[in-house]
């Protein structure tokens, strides 16, 4: 009885940041909508390479969808900063919805071209320069500041878990009947973020800074530069986003040529 107690104590502390409603619709509706992004990034290589038969194409669609967010991100979060979150967050996933559903009916119908998908690939890299910075720091806003960290941690495991089961069922979908499909559940999928996001009751008003966009923008680098901590971590990071995780875009090459 008393491990069971503890067990049950355990199990609270490690999900007690879902005691907050707010951060419970957006965890809820986050695990949907992510395993859906990663059933549409493992599809659309497929697609890509199916069409074109060229890694280089390959690696060119995947520059197009992460460019954006390399430049806009300063951007994307000086309007996190300035505007409503909440509001920003569901514009974006609006966005990311209606383009997902866009790629979908192109492929469905049999259409899609090379340049369409690149063009596609561009805008939804734009919204998501706007998406991650708001809605990471909208984890701020949804829990206390005691949960803040478990928050962050319970995310972090929805993004890896999504990860894992995306990519598999993309993989069973592709081969059954099609990338299109997968397309069109990454559009569904987001109907449950967006309604976690229109159920939630936000009463925090966003003030907007009197400063210059420039100098906030400004502000942002100089804290970096002289911050060493989190200087470390963005290069580390940017190291291995440019090092290591490229293989993941080359896997449909690796499928056909290497494993037949």
């Amino acid at each position: 009885m008393a491990e069971n107690q503890i067990a049950e104590s355990r199990f609270r502390a490690t999900v007690r940041a879902l005691r907050h409603r707010n951060f419970r619709l957006f965890f809820s509706g986050q695990i949907v909508s992510l395993i859906g992004t990663w059933m549409q990034t493992v599809a659309q290589s497929w697609l890509v390479y199916r069409l074109t038969g060229s890694s280089a194409l390959l690696g060119s669609v995947n520059f197009a969808s992460q460019i954006p967010v390399f430049l806009l991100s300063p951007a994307g979060g000086l309007v996190a900063d300035r505007y409503s979150r909440h509001r920003v967050v569901i514009a974006t996933q609006t966005a990311s919805m209606l383009l997902a559903f866009a790629l979908a009916g192109l492929t469905l119908f049999q259409v899609v071209k090379k340049w369409e998908i690149f063009v596609l690939s561009a805008l939804l890299g734009i919204v998501n320069a706007f998406d991650i910075p708001a809605r990471q720091a909208f984890i701020v806003e949804m829990t206390s500041r005691e949960d803040l960290i478990n928050a962050i941690a319970l995310n972090s495991s929805a993004f890896n878990g999504a990860r894992i089961v995306g990519p598999a069922v993309a993989g069973i979908l592709v081969a059954a009947i099609g990338e299109g499909w997968c397309f069109f559940a990454n559009g569904v999928s987001y109907i449950a973020v967006i309604a976690g996001l229109l159920m939630m009751d936000v009463t925090r008003a966003r003030v907007a800074k009197r400063a210059s966009a420039i100098q906030d923008i400004l502000e942002g680098f100089r804290f970096v530069l002289h911050t060493a901590p989190i200087l470390a971590l963005l290069l580390l990071l940017g190291l291995v986003s440019l090092r290591a995780m490229p293989y993941a875009v080359l896997m449909p090459v690796f499928a056909d040529r290497i494993f037949h």
